[in-house]
């Protein structure tokens, strides 16, 4: 499903606890995420992010973790089990048929795409696959890398998420990277 794949052995390196000091998974969230919501994560890697998500979800709500590798899964699933988390956690496999949300369909209540749209081979697939998981008035954040990804490769994306359907949101605050947020236009429920 991926043209450039983060290697196994980088998604170590991606847990380093010092990271949170660039991207802190409460601030970036917080505006976002409520206890009982269902939280979408492609590319969820080996869970930086997936286990804040977990705790800021609570135990009424759902974090489906999308990922092509199963190494990152599986030390995913021992880092949740470890943390007590491991019943708020869906780990799903990407597979060569596609993402495999179509039990998801409206129920979901915030996208975090981080780091990971540039990875993806087929944007407009993506987008609508995140389109359609979404409820009305759902949320996606997307926020990519300055070193991997330029100003106008990030517009191009924001581009095709836009044909989906998607229309930009205000962020609350910085995020970093290079970021946005976007919305299912429709009635929340």
């Amino acid at each position: 499903m991926a043209e450039h794949v983060c290697p196994p052995w980088i998604g170590y390196f991606l847990l380093n606890p010092l990271r949170k000091l660039v991207e802190n998974p409460d601030k970036m969230f917080g505006p976002f995420v409520r206890e009982g919501m269902v939280v979408l994560e492609p590319g969820c890697a080996m869970g930086f992010f997936t286990l804040p998500l977990a705790r800021m979800v609570g135990p009424a709500g759902r974090v489906i973790a999308l990922e092509i590798q199963d190494k990152m899964l599986s030390v995913l699933g021992r880092r949740a089990q470890k943390a007590g988390l491991l019943n708020r956690i869906d780990l799903r496999r990407i597979g060569k048929d596609g993402y495999g949300l179509d039990d998801l369909v409206g129920r979901v209540d915030f996208v975090a795409a981080i780091h990971v749209v540039h990875e993806v081979p087929d944007k407009a697939v993506f987008f609508a696959e995140i389109w359609k998981a979404l409820r009305p008035g759902g949320r996606l954040l997307v926020v990519e890398p300055k070193g991997h990804v330029s100003k106008e490769q990030f517009e191009e994306s924001a581009a095709v998420a836009g044909k989906a359907g998607f229309t930009p949101d205000t962020l609350p605050k910085r995020i970093g990277g290079r970021s946005v947020s976007l919305i299912k236009p429709g009635k929340e429920t």
